[in-house]
Order: structure tokens, then C-alpha cells, then sequence
């Protein structure tokens, strides 16, 4: 490997910063409404199972646009889609902020969550393509540290807001954020990239889109209302019909679909993206679990236990651009199953009810376990495919990493008993999140050995425009 194919030059470093501080807001924003719910059922004079949809509605929104952004990038650029989906956040951001009743916020989350959606996959293709295949490990471990560290800091956010300011501010600190990103991103982020003139695959999308938000829509409802309450049965029936059409739909068609799942004949692609599946349930079953054990078995407030997953977002800052550096160079067959033993190891204390200083260095441990195994099993996602096919696989990981985290949320919830307001089901739970690491551990001994050490030379990244 050359030099000029090892390392970040300068440019590829301004856009990395650029698309990861436009993607950290988004996945800040969908952690730091969850602390102010009950303070917006009251100054919204609504329920609180109406203000939830808030919530609901982002994320709804976000399975909507999520879809249709790898085609949306291939067919009109990356820059124009990036430029797109901030300019969307920040509108919703704005509208939010002066919302007057519970369905206006509703609909203008939706609004902020269909911007959202397109902000972290469409990075996620432009800086594949920028860094190239010699570098995909480096430049998703440097990236992923900011996404990562956004919705641990989104409840500790949210409650110093709600606490000392306006609620409203939960949506106005978007605003200046969103315009030095759009601002930047104007001056960084690279047109010029090489666009296709495919259809929309429109059967796809009527197939897929729906699919994944009944699937969504089901597990969101899961844990509070029951595996056999009829809203729930219903989203899984419509979602399970939806998705099995697609999956006949995409294998049979002449023409490229929304999502390839063709690239699935690529073991290496296929079991990264199984393991990125996973790691989103643990870090998503993580961020639900762990604030509600501090609160309701350590009596902290909001913001003491938000506080408290601070050693996580320090391991995670630590381990990933380590271990996306490592994958490159030695891929990811020993690093992935070396993390997910880790965070078996680190989720244990917390099943096992430890004292708190034990539960802090643990944090720390699990932030860097999940560090290990999402860095490496990304940069083996884009590794694994031919730069054309990026925008699919971006597509396919992050629908994927997102069901998996409402799947592990569903099911600590149900071990919870719905409610989780008592202190003993939490170990159960905890059990339950235990599983999931220790399921990667063994899908990751399927990954590919060694990568080539020649890999394909990395692209240059354009000047930046301005």
C-alpha cells in the first residue's frame, strides 16, 4: 500500500468533520425529545400517549426517507442530497420550535425525521466513495464517533433544556447548528460525483417504504402495549406481507432495485451487515435500558443518569478510529468477535445489579466493545462491494441497524413487564440484551480472513467547491 493510499488527506478530513457534525444532530435530535415528553404534554395541554408520537413520528418519518436515499444519491448526487436533507432538518427544527398544539409538533417532527433520515445514509455513501475501499475502516471509525456520542447526549441535553430553559429550545439549539453545517457543507462536501439515470424502482419503494415503518410502527408498540394487542399484530402481519413482496419483487426484476439484495451473495457484505443489525439492537437496547436502571434503581434524575453514559461515549471515542485503523489492516475476523466478548463482559455487572462504580467503568467498556464491532463491520460493508453499489448497501445497513435496535427495545421492554417501573425485572432484561452481543460473537467468525494487502487504490477526493 502507498502512502498516498494510506493516508486522510486534508480534504477528506474537512468532509469527514462537515457530514459527521450534520449527522450527530440528527441522531441527537432522536434522543433529546424522549426527556422532555412529560414536559410537552403539559405545556401542550395533551396526553402524554399523544405527545409520544412526537417521538414516534420521527422515526416513522426516518423509515420513510431512509429507503429512498441510496436511489435519491445515485440518481441526483450526493452533494444535492446532503444539501436536501440538512436544509429539511433544519426547517422541521425551526417549524418545531413554534409549534402550537400536539399535532402541529407531530407534524413538523415528521418534517425534522424525513431530513434526518437522509442526512446519516447519504453521508455514509459520499464519504465510502470519497475514501475508497483502502480506507473505508479509518474514515467510518472517525465518523461513527460523533453519531455514536448523539443520543447519549441527547437525554443529558434534553434535560438541562427542559430543566433551566424553554422546551422549545430542544428545537432552536438545531437551528445555528444546522446553518454553519449547511454553510460548510456549501464550501466542502464535493459535487461532480458520478450519477446514474436509473428509474425509481417505484414497486420497490410502495414495497419496502410501508414495510419497514409497519415493521417499525409494530416494534415501537411492542413493548407498552403487548405482542397480542391488535395494533401491534397488524403492523407485523402488514410489514411481514410488504417486506416478502419485496424481497420476490427485488430477486425477480430486470431493472436495479431500491435495495440490491443481490449483494447478499457477498459473504463478507452479508454477515457485516447481520452484525451491524445486531450491534444496533445492542446500542439502541443500551441507551433504553441503562438511563432507566440509574433513574429508577439508582434514584438519579434525567440528568444524573444521562450523565452517567458519559463513560460510554469516551469508550466508544477511544475504540473506534483504533479499530476502524486496524480493519484496514487486518480486517475484521479477530477484532468483531474480540468486541462483542467485551461487551458480553461489560453488560454482565448490570444483570448482576453491581455496585455503581463497577456499572461506570463498565459504560466505558461497552462503548468501546460496540466501538470495536461497529467500526470494523462497517468498513467491512463498503470493503466488500463495488463503489457503485455503495448507495444499496448504505441503504440496506442503515434500515437494518435501525430494526434491530427497535427489536432489542421491544423485547427489554416486554422482560421489563411493559411499564418498567419495577426494580426486579431489570436483571431479566439486561439478560436479555446480554444475548445479543454473544450472538455476534458467533456470526462474526464468519467473516472473511485477512483482507489483500494491495488493496484497490483509493480515489481522489474532488476540491471542494467555493
Amino acid at each position: 500500500m502507498t502512502e498516498r493510499g494510506a493516508r486522510l488527506e486534508p480534504a477528506l478530513l474537512k468532509l469527514l468533520g462537515v457530514l459527521a457534525l450534520g449527522a450527530m444532530m440528527a441522531t441527537l435530535d432522536a434522543t433529546i425529545v424522549n426527556v422532555g415528553l412529560p414536559t410537552l404534554a403539559v405545556r401542550l395541554d395533551a396526553g402524554l400517549d399523544t405527545v409520544e408520537w412526537a417521538a414516534t413520528g420521527y422515526l416513522l418519518a426516518v423509515s420513510v426517507a431512509t429507503p429512498v436515499s441510496g436511489w435519491a444519491v445515485d440518481r441526483y448526487g450526493g452533494r444535492r442530497m446532503w444539501l436536501v436533507g440538512v436544509v429539511l432538518f433544519t426547517a422541521g427544527s425551526a417549524l418545531s420550535s413554534v409549534a402550537w398544539s400536539a399535532p402541529s409538533l407531530i407534524a413538523f417532527r415528521v418534517v425534522q425525521g424525513l431530513g434526518g433520515g437522509m442526512l446519516e445514509p447519504t453521508m455514509l455513501t459520499v464519504l465510502a466513495r470519497a475514501a475508497g475501499p483502502s480506507r473505508a475502516g479509518r474514515a467510518m471509525g472517525l465518523v461513527s464517533m460523533p453519531i455514536t456520542l448523539g443520543p447519549a447526549v441527547g437525554p443529558v441535553l434534553g434535560g438541562v433544556l427542559v430543566a433551566h430553559l424553554d422546551w422549545r429550545w430542544m428545537f432552536l439549539i438545531n437551528i445555528p447548528v444546522g446553518l454553519v453545517v449547511l454553510a460548510l457543507s456549501l464550501r466542502v462536501v464535493p459535487g461532480g460525483d458520478e450519477r446514474t439515470e436509473r428509474p425509481l424502482d417505484v414497486l420497490g419503494l410502495s414495497l419496502l417504504t410501508p414495510g419497514f415503518a409497519a415493521l417499525v410502527y409494530a416494534l415501537s408498540q411492542a413493548g407498552s402495549a403487548g405482542l397480542g394487542a391488535p395494533r401491534v399484530l397488524v403492523g407485523f402481519a402488514l410489514g411481514a406481507v410488504l417486506l416478502a413482496g419485496y424481497v420476490v419483487h427485488a430477486l425477480r426484476t430486470r431493472r436495479p432495485p431500491l435495495v440490491d439484495l443481490r449483494l447478499f451473495r457477498i459473504r463478507g457484505y452479508a454477515v457485516a451487515i447481520v452484525l451491524m443489525t445486531l450491534v444496533g439492537g445492542t446500542l439502541f437496547g443500551a441507551y433504553f435500558l441503562v438511563p432507566q436502571y440509574h433513574q429508577q434503581v439508582g434514584g438519579h434524575g434525567p440528568l444524573g443518569a444521562g450523565l452517567l453514559l458519559a463513560p460510554f461515549g469516551l469508550g466508544a471515542l477511544v475504540a473506534m478510529p483504533l479499530a476502524g485503523r486496524l480493519s484496514d489492516r487486518i480486517g475484521a475476523r479477530l477484532l468483531a468477535p474480540t468486541g462483542a466478548v467485551l461487551a458480553v463482559l461489560a453488560l454482565t455487572p448490570f444483570a448482576l445489579a453491581a455496585p455503581q462504580p463497577v456499572l461506570a467503568v463498565a459504560a466505558g467498556l461497552l462503548g468501546a466493545a460496540l466501538g470495536t464491532v461497529g467500526a470494523s463491520s462497517t468498513g467491512t460493508v463498503y470493503r466488500s462491494v463495488p463503489p457503485a453499489s455503495a448507495a444499496s448497501a448504505t441503504t440496506a445497513l442503515y434500515v437494518l441497524n435501525q430494526v434491530g435496535g427497535a427489536l432489542a427495545i421491544a423485547l427489554t421492554t416486554l422482560a421489563l413487564g411493559g411499564t418498567g417501573t419495577p426494580t426486579s425485572p431489570y436483571p431479566r432484561a439486561f439478560w436479555v440484551l446480554v444475548a445479543v452481543p454473544a450472538l455476534i460473537a458467533v456470526v462474526a467468525l464468519a467473516l472473511p480472513g485477512r483482507r489483500a494487502t494491495v488493496p484497490a487504490p483509493a480515489p481522489e477526493v474532488p476540491e471542494p467547491v467555493g
